[in-house]
């Protein structure tokens, strides 16, 4: 077996174990974020893993937990009468404050305004998911490593 080949296999392999770290957040994005298990799951250290994931995914594990939180909190906004503190809480935010911050630092608008603006979609998941993303998120960074010079319109 060649070097490269070697090299190859490695690096799959972690991208494997970092793929499994980001699905235990997806599936745990109301909790609290812990670095620590979550490198486990990639069985890295926790340097290693941040270093790793910000360079495959395009953002560090904190960003993409936040991201996926307030996707979330886009989608309960727009299909539920919740309060925007509940929300806020449900989707693992523990403070207002920074829960709206974040929000408008990802969507452009604060979660009320984003309310007043979206109401309920009556489309596909699929679909939904595909136009409700947040658009400031997709033109700085991609989830998926995608070029990042492709706007959306």
């Amino acid at each position: 077996m060649s070097y490269r080949s070697s090299v190859s296999r490695e690096v799959e392999e972690l991208n494997r174990r970092l793929l499994r770290a980001r699905d235990a957040m997806d599936f745990s994005y109301a909790q609290p974020l812990d670095v620590a298990a979550l490198a486990r799951v990639a069985q890295v250290s926790e340097a290693h893993f941040i270093r790793s994931f910000r360079a495959t995914f395009g953002e560090t594990p904190h960003r993409y937990l936040q991201r996926r939180r307030v996707e979330r909190a886009m989608f309960l906004l727009r299909e539920s009468d919740r309060s925007v503190t509940d929300v806020c809480l449900d989707v693992g935010f523990s403070s207002l404050g920074t829960f709206s911050r974040t929000f408008r630092e990802i969507v452009g608008e604060t979660p009320s305004e984003y309310r007043e603006r979206h109401g309920p979609m009556a489309a596909p998941s699929c679909v939904q998911m595909a136009v409700t993303r947040p658009r400031v998120a997709a033109l700085r960074s991609s989830s998926f490593g995608e070029a990042r010079t492709a706007a959306r319109p």
